[in-house]
């Protein structure tokens, strides 16, 4: 019981801590196995890898002769011979500090440690810094393939023209005491480091040339030639990971319990960002940062087989030192460097590619590719008036509103569940430089619809609140933050199936001291819900409004076009104001004091902007009457207790002060809370001003200051830049279910905002109220938007149209939709100079359009690309032919494939015309021949006149036509397969990857070199003089060198289940599709792989167990074929018998495959989780598996009613079955399974 409790305490801490751990380097199928017996053993496994370590200020120091890493102290050694004691630049970071103190830990015990690694991750600097605070003399030694034992003990040399044996390090650091580091353990023949075994344990081993190595100077017992072991000798050996990618052995397997053993990983992204930070100070911080996002997502790439290198921390380092070192070089040109090597092959390039653009590496871009939305000239200010606050001919007028102050009603708290989830965010300046900056998606269901968004602004991070309407729920997240989170309010506001009621939902976040929580606002039934993200919990606050209401009315039988609204200008001071549509009071919320102050007006109120603390813009519903309403602690005292309501009087430049004349009246869509500085202001109205002011917009205006409001009481005046239209009043007409009268829904967002910072005021126009034709040729059509951004900058006096692309989904409730915005993307307020949008789709996007923030934005990119990249990597010469068109052909063939530029002759030339080529005009369709490209301007070809055009389409589709025929393929049948190729395109890839990387498994009968007996080695008759023992050779089964070529296939044999059941449950989890889009991954995978995998597929089901679908000797060759066998796969599916032959199929299949020679034996079972349904017995199932030991045969589940895949997995040999509902995964999986027989003995 004791031993029981020891060895789980020590799984826990090896699974639960945050560090690397040793498993994680173990084979994938070793791996799986160790989690599921310490599964099966209650020991929880902490997989979030993403863990910084916990202790920030981790300190390293020597004091008075003593090292001291963390709370760990040990002596630093005298050192005699210094010159080999290491000394390495190395930059303290918090995960190596952490490894260094472990090390320490058993290095003060005496230990010889083992640090497994990938290439590049610092083991050797680690080694190097930990000697050098140590003081200690290293001697190292690198391991390769052609290690032999000999090489390890003795080291030859030549003196005086003869050749000398010198003892190698490894025995100098045993006589001296030094520190013996072994690089590369894993590359040399395991017979040969095995040797290290009795050293390490014994402290004894003998040498080849007699001497032995004796553990203390009382096992000498009168040898002669004894080296005794020197006390401060230790051990330090380094070793990549075994299997794929490095493809060396299993050291850790072989010799690790006789070590102290530490992984060692690429570090964390805050430890990585820190260090190099110390390599390159001089490099900007998102530069780094950009570097750390992007080699941390190559890195998980690799881990999945999709990439062959694993990109490490070293190359990152190299990136930062060389743009230290040549700042003007430019970040893509440096990465280029990196990945020239990787690029010859078109697939990986592909994916470096999309991963570096995706986190804004502009890897490929020109620093002249900047496509800012086109400027146009702001119409002219106006002087429109004035506006005269509570002044009537008797003076100032002005009304006393009483207020009444109440306790909150408060009820719960109830616990919510908050789901987290990863966010994939994505840079969009990589090719081009736009005013988008950023982009990610929340996962928004296809009926839901945004509602409402927020950005809170505390102590320099912005968090981002996205409010949906159906259901009710809320996605929020720190938008520099990798996660995001969600809640769902289903059990508070239940999804209406029918009926007239349409929720419409509004978010306020809070400001400290009530950080991270938001009042939530259901407009229709007025309820008032206060969430606390950190606490998990929900409110409900009750309103005295809501008291009022709800007991004459509910959320079926409300009065027609009653809403409620909320006021959230000042919610980050922790109040907000609601008020109903036509009502007349204001209830003032405040979270913080747990009040509610409830003022009574005289008039029934449309809108209400809160343009300071202390005084509220109000606007009259019938006449839309602007009124000013100041709070009590802005009164005189004598009207403590009451509110004062000043009318607003908009007075006409042409009239004098007192003098009535009638207006119209319009509603603002915003006005803002703050004010311009006097620079914005003098700018903008083009005179020098310090005065109070507001910036507001409406329909007929782009943006409307008011200079001295609200603060001065004297006539406040109006200036305006006017548009040349109003914009349009759009509505949505809805009959309602139970009264069939028709209403009129205005939208509830206007989408507008003021940047006082930046002297802009942005709002997203539908396309309908921008001008297209300006902003676009007259020969391009206009793209598909959610919307125009509009900037009004009253800086430059300029207007901006940005297009908000289109999203990727809408709600299919277009009438409810409509009702929340006339465009599918709302806007809010980023930072001072930003916005950000949410579009219908749930995609999030960033825009800079303060044009300082731009121009610096813009300078930093062009920096990244550096003065070089405009390098042209083809010849592209630009020429004028003055030749007309006649008709579009093919052309002769040049059997010398000669350089052909301009005519109309020769199929495969540059620069001409009619005929089929490149960078000319005319032809049907392009053809390269490889020769340098001669392009005509873009004027002439556009010069082609439309029926030669007409024609060159028409050859061209007539020439993909007959392709379709050569391999009897119609359109239809090209578009279905491609249906099923495009969804595995990037999984083909990955088991490319894989299969390039596959290493010579098979045995040979060879002469079998280094043997204790046998017939004497006449190559080894030298070494034997010099007293070598393995002098001789004989023959026998040669083991292949690790990542050796092949020298026969190997054989594959994949049998899948094209039963019944496949078809039926098809609509339940797509596991036929996802079937036929594994044997679609495995045959374009294989193909031209024939040299080193044979492979067939077979299927089966109630009909029979060995269904030939794809034989040995009969591979598809070209798409039609391989369309045909899905399409076999499918109706056979359909039209079978019921019945399941899994066990007979896997039975066969075992035994078939091994009739033919080959380099290994791989069967593997593509079959859904539905054997108990045929009362399959899972043991019996596991026995076949296991049944040939040169046959490895798996099983992959891509079906499961509930939990049945998991279930059977249990009952099954660990590491020899899958689940993979997701077809991405099956490459990983068979990368496991192509790489679990590499250290097997069989």
């Amino acid at each position: 019981m004791y031993l029981r409790k020891r060895w789980r305490n020590c799984c826990q801490s090896l699974t639960n801590s945050g560090r690397p751990r040793i498993p994680q380097f173990l084979p994938s199928l070793a791996q799986s196995a160790l989690e599921k017996n310490l599964a099966d053993a209650a020991i929880e496994i902490n997989a979030d890898s993403s863990l910084e370590p916990e202790l920030e200020n981790y300190k390293c120091e020597v004091v008075a002769g003593s090292l001291k890493i963390g709370t760990v102290s040990a002596p630093v050694h005298n050192a005699h011979e210094k010159m080999k004691v290491p000394d390495v630049l190395f930059y303290d970071n918090v995960q190596h500090m952490v490894v260094m103190e472990d090390m320490l830990k058993d290095f003060v015990l005496g230990e010889h440690l083992l640090l497994v690694g990938n290439q590049g991750v610092g083991k050797n600097k680690i080694v190097d810094r930990f000697l050098h605070l140590l003081n200690r003399p290293r001697e190292y030694i690198q391991l390769h393939r052609d290690t032999t034992v000999q090489s390890l003990t003795l080291q030859p040399s030549v003196k005086d023209g003869l050749i000398v044996y010198e003892d190698s390090p490894l025995v100098k650091a045993v006589k001296l005491g030094h520190i013996l580091v072994v690089d590369e353990a894993d590359k040399a023949p395991t017979n040969v480091t095995c040797i290290l075994k009795t050293l390490v344990e014994n402290g004894e081993m003998i040498l080849a040339d007699g001497r032995r190595i004796v553990a203390d100077a009382a096992s000498v017992d009168g040898r002669e030639n004894a080296i005794v072991v020197h006390p401060d000798f230790r051990m330090v050996v380094l070793a990549n990971r075994p299997g794929f990618p490095f493809l060396g052995n299993d050291f850790f397997g072989t010799l690790g319990d006789i070590f102290s053993c530490h992984a060692i990983d690429n570090p964390k992204p805050h430890s990585e960002l820190e260090m190099l930070k110390q390599y390159g100070p001089n490099v900007p911080v998102p530069v780094l940062e950009k570097l750390v996002a992007a080699f941390g997502e190559l890195r998980n790439l690799a881990d999945q087989g999709i990439i062959n290198y694993p990109y490490s921390t070293r190359e990152v380092v190299n990136i930062v030192k060389h743009l230290e070192k040549f700042p003007t070089e430019g970040l893509s040109s440096v990465v280029r460097n990196v990945f020239d090597f990787d690029s010859y092959n078109n697939d990986m390039r592909e994916i470096l590619m999309n991963t570096l653009h995706k986190y804004g590496i502009p890897i490929g871009a020109k620093p002249t590719n900047v496509q800012l939305a086109k400027e146009f000239p702001l119409p002219e200010k106006t002087f429109m008036g004035y506006w005269i606050i509570g002044q009537t001919g008797n003076g100032m007028q002005k009304v006393l509103c009483p207020a009444e102050t109440h306790r909150i009603d408060i009820k719960g708290p109830v616990l919510v569940n908050i789901e987290k989830y990863p966010i994939e965010k994505h840079e969009s300046r990589f090719l081009n430089f736009t005013e988008e900056c950023t982009s990610w998606r929340f996962p928004v269901d296809e009926v839901n619809l945004i509602s409402d968004i927020a950005v809170s602004h505390e102590n320099g991070e912005h968090t981002l609140y996205v409010a949906t309407c159906n259901p009710i729920s809320l996605y929020f997240m720190n938008m520099t933050g990798e996660n995001g989170f969600f809640v769902d309010f289903f059990d508070i506001f239940p999804r209406m199936a029918s009926g007239s009621w349409r929720p419409f939902v509004t978010v306020a976040p809070l400001g400290s001291p009530l950080r991270g929580q938001v009042v939530l606002h259901e407009e229709q039934s007025n309820v008032v819900l206060l969430l606390d993200t950190t606490g998990r919990a929900i409110h409900r606050l009750v309103l005295p409004t809501e008291e009022s209401t709800s007991k004459k009315s509910s959320w079926w039988n409300k009065e027609e076009g009653e809403t409620y609204r909320m006021c959230k200008e000042f919610s980050h001071k922790n109040w907000v104001v609601f008020y109903r549509q036509t009502g007349n009071s204001l209830t003032v919320l405040d979270v913080l004091e747990g009040l509610t102050h409830t003022i009574s007006l005289p008039i029934n109120l449309r809108t209400v902007f809160l343009v300071a603390e202390d005084k509220w813009l109000l606007v009259e519903n019938k006449t839309n009457q602007k009124c000013l309403l100041t709070k009590p602690a802005h009164i005189g005292a004598e009207d403590t207790g009451a509110c004062q309501l000043y009318m607003l009087k908009e007075e006409l430049p042409s009239t004098g002060f007192g003098v009535t004349q009638e207006t119209e009246f319009y509603v603002p869509h915003k006005v803002s809370s703050d004010q311009l500085s006097s620079e914005n202001l003098t700018s903008a109205v083009g005179q020098k001003i310090a005065s109070p002011n507001r910036i507001l917009s409406d329909e007929k205006s782009h943006a409307t200051i008011v200079v001295g409001f609200p603060d001065l009481m004297s006539p406040c005046e109006v200036y305006s830049w006017k548009r040349s239209s109003s914009l349009g009043k759009p509505s949505v007409t809805n009959i309602t279910m139970y009264t069939g009268k028709r209403t009129s829904v205005t939208p509830r967002h206007n989408n507008c905002v003021t940047l006082t910072h930046t002297n802009q005021v942005v709002r997203i126009l539908p396309a309908g109220e921008v001008p297209l034709k300006d902003i676009y040729p007259k020969d391009v059509t206009p793209p598909q938007t959610a919307g125009y951004i509009e900037v009004t900058d009253l800086q430059a006096k300029k207007l901006r149209y940005i297009p908000v692309p289109s999203a990727e989904s809408l709600s299919p409730y277009t009438a409810w939709l409509s009702a929340i915005s006339d465009t599918d993307a709302l806007l809010a307020e980023w930072d001072k100079s930003s916005v950000v949008t949410v579009d219908m789709g749930g995609c999030v996007r960033l825009w800079e359009t303060g044009l300082e923030r731009l121009q610096q934005s813009l300078m930093e990119w062009r920096n990244m690309i550096g003065q070089d990249s405009d390098k042209h990597m083809q010849i592209t010469i630009e020429r004028d032919s003055n030749e007309d068109v006649s008709e579009p052909k093919h052309g002769k063939e040049d059997p010398d494939n000669m350089p052909h530029v301009g005519g109309n002759t020769w199929a495969g030339g540059t620069g001409g015309r009619d005929t089929a080529g490149l960078g000319g005009k005319g032809g049907p369709y392009r053809l390269d021949a490889g020769h340098p490209v001669y392009q005509v301007s873009e004027v002439e070809k556009d010069a082609v006149p439309e029926d030669i055009k007409r024609a060159a389409r028409e050859m061209a589709q007539r020439a993909f036509q007959q392709r379709l025929k050569e391999i009897q393929m119609s359109e239809y049948d090209a578009a279905t397969y491609e249906r099923f190729s495009r969804a595995v395109q990037r999984q083909v890839h990955a088991l490319r990857v894989i299969l390039d990387n596959l290493q010579a498994k098979g045995k040979e009968r060879q002469w079998l070199r280094h043997q204790a007996t046998g017939e004497l080695d006449d190559a080894k008759i030298i070494d034997g003089l010099a007293g070598e023992k393995a002098i001789y050779k004989r023959r026998g089964d040669l083991e292949p060198q690790l990542g050796s070529p092949q020298q026969k296939p190997k054989r594959l044999r994949l049998v899948v289940d094209v039963s019944g059941s496949m078809y039926r449950f098809n609509g339940v989890d797509r596991r036929l599709e996802r079937s036929m889009e594994a044997v679609c991954m495995v045959m374009e995978a294989f193909e031209n792989y024939e040299e080193k995998f044979k492979y067939d597929i077979a299927g089966h089901s109630g009909d029979g167990y060995n269904i030939k679908l794809v034989p040995v000797n009969k591979i598809p060759k070209n798409n039609k074929q391989r369309l045909e066998i899905l399409k076999t796969m499918h109706a056979h599916s359909q039209f079978c018998m019921s019945g399941d032959h899994t066990l007979e199929g896997t039975e066969h299949a075992i035994k078939d495959i091994t009739t033919e020679e080959a380099d290994e034996y791989f069967v593997i079972i593509l079959s859904d989780a539905n054997l108990s349904r045929y009362g399959i017995n899972p043991a019996r199932f596991a026995q076949i598996l296991t049944s040939n030991p040169q046959v490895n045969a798996f099983a992959i589940f891509i079906g499961s009613l509930g939990d049945q895949a998991a279930r059977l997995q249990r009952t099954l040999p660990a590491g020899r079955s899958f689940i993979a509902m997701d077809t991405k995964k099956i490459p990983q999986i068979l990368q496991q399974i192509f790489t679990s027989t590499m250290l097997s003995s069989i």
